[in-house]
């Protein structure tokens, strides 16, 4: 069995997520591809990840591939969680995951009192009330009428590939989704294209593409699914795939064999890799075990009670500290360390903080040092997307 040492591998999965000086590109279709899909529950995040993938990234596009191509759909797929997927990944992971995204949705809908009966009633109707145009939900709730809870109504119609979330033309300032016909919307895309079983062998590749070496407890936690079904796709790669061990952790690792003379390629870099990732970044949220780059007595700073991941700072791969962005009472990046950093890396440090700054508010913004940070497991849910914001009496709960 092949052995690397956890610098080798971490370094070797940030080349692939595109977190590299070296390996940031201009493509965001081709990244997006290669990271299996961006987080899309946030409004703002998949801009935050591209940036840190992206040569010369600029929000148009993103806003021109989503919005106006719509060469990226959004799917509720992995873990039930919204992402945004390139044309050919949407029927890949639609397949893999519909089983389950589809039993979530129902649920949701049975609690919101919205009965089957009730459902094949509103969605026929909902589906005629469509054809050819576009409408917000308030435009649709006005053509029904109905008491019954819209929003679980059109939310399973999405999750069963019958409507499409359009978003407006500014997708970073705007969740207000018009809905359409999926197949309106994306004539190009075929949802049924693949057998369950294909599609998850297809994601589960396109995952440890993206993410290997990995555990099956990761493949399994991120897909959402199952370890037995998670083994069955396995084992249908299994001419495909190939185990390594990984000195400094435990655990039984595969990766694809298309990657392993990548790995044994690999050379030392020359100079520290320095990454801010939002709240939620795919890199983040690949891993079930994360103590590949994470100790685990940070957990409670990183991931809330919920398993949220929260906007991080990454030297060489492993996350070494949080930060925040603050608008008022002028724009600020606040930074929060385990340890103090190098000196030698504070440069660096916070020149890309400044950097982050200007591109979320489109001006200068300072950089400030906290001395302090409250756990998030011991704070209100969405604390996540906060995580240095000055609290008052919070962090007691």
């Amino acid at each position: 069995m092949f052995a690397f040492s956890l610098d080798e591998v971490n370094l070797f999965v940030l080349r692939k997520q595109h977190l590299t000086d070296d390996t940031k590109a201009y493509d965001i279709l081709q990244i997006t591809r290669d990271i299996s899909g961006l987080h899309g529950t946030g409004t703002f995040e998949p801009y935050l990840a591209l940036f840190a993938r992206t040569k010369n990234f600029d929000r148009k596009q993103l806003d021109s591939e989503l919005c106006v191509k719509r060469s990226l759909a959004k799917i509720r797929c992995m873990r039930g969680t919204l992402y945004i997927m390139t044309y050919d990944m949407v029927p890949v992971a639609f397949a893999a995951t519909h089983s389950m995204v589809e039993k979530l949705s129902v649920s949701y809908s049975e609690f919101r009192g919205v009965s089957q009966d009730d459902y094949s009633r509103l969605s026929k109707t909902i589906l005629s009330i469509l054809h050819g145009r576009e409408m917000t939900i308030h435009e649709i709730k006005k053509r029904l009428a109905t008491n019954l809870s819209l929003p679980a109504v059109l939310n399973l119609m999405c999750d069963q590939g019958l409507l499409s979330r359009v978003l407006p033309g500014d997708c970073g300032k705007s969740k207000n989704y018009r809905y359409a016909l999926f197949q309106e919307c994306y004539k190009d895309i075929e949802l049924k294209r693949f057998s369950e079983d294909e599609a998850l062998a297809l994601l589960v590749e396109s995952y440890l593409r993206s993410f290997g070496p990995a555990t099956e407890n990761d493949v399994s936690w991120w897909v959402g699914l199952p370890k037995a079904r998670i083994k069955k796709a396995l084992q249908k790669l299994k001419e495909k795939t190939i185990a390594v061990s990984i000195s400094d952790i435990d655990g039984d690792f595969l990766m694809l064999r298309t990657d392993l003379d990548l790995l044994k390629m690999h050379k030392e870099k020359r100079a520290p890799t320095v990454n801010f990732l939002p709240d939620l970044d795919p890199y983040l949220m690949g891993y079930r075990e994360r103590n590949r780059y994470l100790q685990p007595a940070r957990y409670e700073y990183i991931f809330d009670r919920t398993g949220n991941a929260t906007s991080t700072i990454l030297i060489d791969g492993k996350v070494e500290g949080v930060w925040d962005y603050a608008g008022t009472p002028e724009p600020q990046i606040r930074l929060f360390f385990f340890q103090s950093p190098p000196s030698k890396m504070k440069k660096v440090i916070e020149d890309t903080a400044r950097e982050l700054g200007i591109f979320i508010s489109d001006t200068k913004a300072s950089v400030s040092y906290e001395p302090e940070m409250v756990p998030l497991t011991s704070r209100s849910a969405g604390a996540f997307m906060s995580p240095l914001k000055k609290l008052k009496s919070e962090g007691k709960a």
